[in-house]
Order: structure tokens, then C-alpha cells, then sequence
């Protein structure tokens, strides 16, 4: 990995020392957490962890400065940035093949770039007909490819030695969200669609469900079932400051809810505001979520308790992107304006992106409390 790379992974024990640097105090980082060194200059679109395969740990994150970058995170909580690779358009998604070894990026310019760690060469892998919202690494038994969705109405499917897409998918709209756990991947288009597909032997639709929200979608996570380790449901965030719990094939229809998230707690006279929920993320090991909105709070919950774990100190601006890294011990975020009150909201003075890394294990490990 780069060539260079001799640091160990984090771990939850070294994970967590007390940050010293005198920045931390500002009110963009009010519970002092760890601060990724040189981060984007423009607003984060995604955030990815490595993958537990390689010794060490890496975050990549996806920026609308048209770059994406990594860091290597040690385990001491400090960060070194290691590369980057730019496209000509805003970054909209990253991601990491299963051996840790290429990153995949999606862009506003309409291409897919494959970008090889080892030799630090990026090359183009996918086009579509409009900006690329999603990109996402699909290894099967018999196949491996990018999944790329599109503002052009459109999923595609890539071998990455070929120009020429595996197999095309047309959509109902634009793709707003997606993800894959496989066999599963799930989209969300405009126009609150909602299209679940399977991807054994070769992908092709499993069915449409109607829109568990009355609100445009805005993010969508693939859960697993706890015993078999399969995909079996997945949440999904709208701009309205809710979030559906959705299962495929619930065993009791009561399995499926949906739970209101990153509002304010109301005036006496029943005003209350509503933020969009940027970005979920579950738990590696525990199986709870993480949601982050445009409130500047990021709130964990345990899903099957129907119960909230924590909920952050309120940060100066939207937290945009998070993820969790293969152990589960480091929550990463992002603070940075996502354009949710217009061009006229944003101050660039303050609104400076900024990624930061939390010690999160036992934070989210699920309640007591039982339905």
C-alpha cells in the first residue's frame, strides 16, 4: 500500500487518547474529537474506511473540490495523508474494492475512475450520460464489478477491464442514493422510488416497494441479519428528519417502522425544525446506526431496541458524510455545508470542511431496553 506503509491499524485500546491541539476547542469541534490533518476545501460527499483485510487503516473522503483523498489513520488517533486523485467534476461517491488494494470514485464530470494504490495511477472505468451519484464494488463468486448510478436515469454495471458496461438497468428517475451488501443492492431514485435488486449469478431486479417516507430520499444502508450474517433490510434517511427501518421480507409487519431524527426540540407553540438526514452508517460488530444530519448533530440508535444510544453536541454546520471503520472502534464525520438552506446559507468564513474521528465502540453497543 503506497509503498511506504508501516503503521498499524487503530485499535480500540490505543484509539481514544486525549487530543491536545489547541484547535479542537472551536465550535466546529465541540466534543473533541480527533481532526483528520488537511482535509477537502469544498464539501464532503463521502467518507469510506478501508477494509479490514489490509494491517493498516485508511479513510478516503470524496469532495466537491473535485478530489478525492486517503489518510492513513494510526492508532494513536493522528492522520497522515498519504495521496490523491482529482476529476474535472465534483466527487459525489468513493468506495474500496474487498482487498483494500483500488478505489473506486464517481463523479459530476459523468466518469468512474479506478484508482490503483499501489501504482497511484487513476484511470477511467465508467461514463454515464449525466453526473454519477453512487459507486459501489460488487464481488460475487462469479464476477466482480462497479455498480455506478446516475442522474441519466440509469444503473450500470462495469467490468473494470472493459469500456463497455456489463450490463445497463434503466431507472423510473434519477438516482438520489444507493448501496450494496451482497447479494442485495437497493436504490432510491427521485420520486421517492425504491427498487431492490439481487445480484447472485448476475444482477437483475428483485422488486419495487413503495416509498416508506412521504419526502424525498436522501440516503440509504444495507443492514444484515444478526445470526446469518446475510442482508435482509436496510434504512433509509429523507429530508424530513426521518429514517424507515425496512425489511424485505419481515417476518411480522411490525418489523418495519420508520422514526423521526435531527429535529429541534420544538417552541411552546408547536414550531419545530426539520433537518435532512444526510448519511447512515451501521456498526460493524453491534449491528446499531449512526445517522447524521444538517442540523449538526450525528445520533446513534439500536434499531431493534427502537431506541436512541446518544445523540452529539451540535456542531457549527452540517455533518455531511460518516462511516465506520472494519472494527468498529473509529466513527469518522464530516462537517461541511450541504447547500440544504441555499447559496445564501453559507458563510465562508466558518463553513470550512472539516473530517473528525471519534473512539465509538462502546458508544454504540445496543440497549438493554428490549420492544
Amino acid at each position: 500500500m503506497f509503498g511506504t506503509s508501516t503503521f498499524g491499524g487503530a485499535t480500540s485500546t490505543g484509539f481514544g487518547a486525549t487530543a491536545t491541539n489547541a484547535a479542537l476547542t472551536t465550535n466546529y469541534n465541540p466534543m473533541k474529537d480527533f481532526e483528520v490533518v488537511s482535509p477537502p476545501d469544498d464539501s464532503v460527499s463521502s467518507l469510506r474506511f478501508s477494509p479490514g483485510t489490509l494491517p493498516s487503516t485508511f479513510l478516503i473522503a470524496g469532495s466537491w473540490d473535485n478530489n478525492v483523498r486517503c489518510w492513513e489513520v494510526n492508532a494513536d488517533g493522528s492522520t497522515v495523508p498519504k495521496a490523491q486523485q482529482t476529476h474535472t467534476g465534483p466527487v459525489l461517491d468513493c468506495c474500496w474494492s474487498d482487498d483494500g488494494s483500488k478505489v473506486f470514485t464517481a463523479s459530476c464530470d459523468k466518469t468512474a475512475k479506478m484508482w490503483d494504490l499501489n501504482s497511484n495511477q487513476a484511470i477511467q472505468v465508467a461514463q454515464h450520460d449525466a453526473p454519477i451519484k453512487t459507486v459501489h464494488w460488487v464481488k460475487a463468486p462469479n464476477y466482480s464489478c462497479i455498480m455506478t448510478s446516475s442522474w441519466d436515469k440509469t444503473l450500470k454495471f462495469w467490468d473494470t477491464r472493459s469500456s463497455a458496461p456489463m450490463m445497463t438497468i434503466p431507472l423510473p428517475e434519477r438516482a438520489y442514493c444507493a448501496d450494496v451488501l451482497y447479494p442485495m443492492a437497493v436504490v432510491g431514485t427521485a420520486g421517492r422510488g425504491l427498487i431492490i435488486y439481487q445480484l447472485e449469478n448476475q444482477p437483475q431486479e428483485f422488486k419495487k416497494i413503495d416509498s416508506p417516507l412521504k419526502y424525498q430520499h436522501r440516503c440509504v444502508s444495507i443492514f444484515p441479519d444478526k445470526k446469518t450474517n446475510q442482508p435482509v433490510g436496510f434504512a433509509l434517511g429523507s429530508i424530513e428528519g426521518r429514517v424507515a427501518i425496512h425489511y424485505v421480507n419481515p417476518t411480522n409487519p411490525r418489523d418495519n417502522f420508520t422514526f423521526k431524527c435531527h429535529r429541534s426540540n420544538g417552541t411552546p407553540n408547536g414550531v419545530q425544525d426539520i433537518y435532512a438526514v444526510n448519511d447512515i452508517s451501521f456498526h460493524p460488530v453491534h449491528g446499531t446506526l449512526a445517522t447524521t444530519g444538517s442540523d449538526g448533530r450525528f445520533s446513534f440508535w439500536d434499531k431493534d431496541a427502537r431506541t436512541k444510544l446518544k445523540t452529539s453536541e451540535q456542531l457549527d454546520q452540517p455533518i455531511a458524510a460518516s462511516a465506520f471503520n472494519a472494527q468498529g472502534n473509529i466513527f469518522a464525520y464530516a462537517a461541511s455545508y450541504d447547500w440544504s438552506k441555499g447559496h445564501e446559507g453559507y458563510d465562508p468564513a466558518k463553513m470550512k470542511p472539516h473530517i473528525l474521528l471519534r473512539s465509538c465502540f462502546d458508544e454504540l453497543k445496543p440497549s438493554a431496553k428490549k420492544n
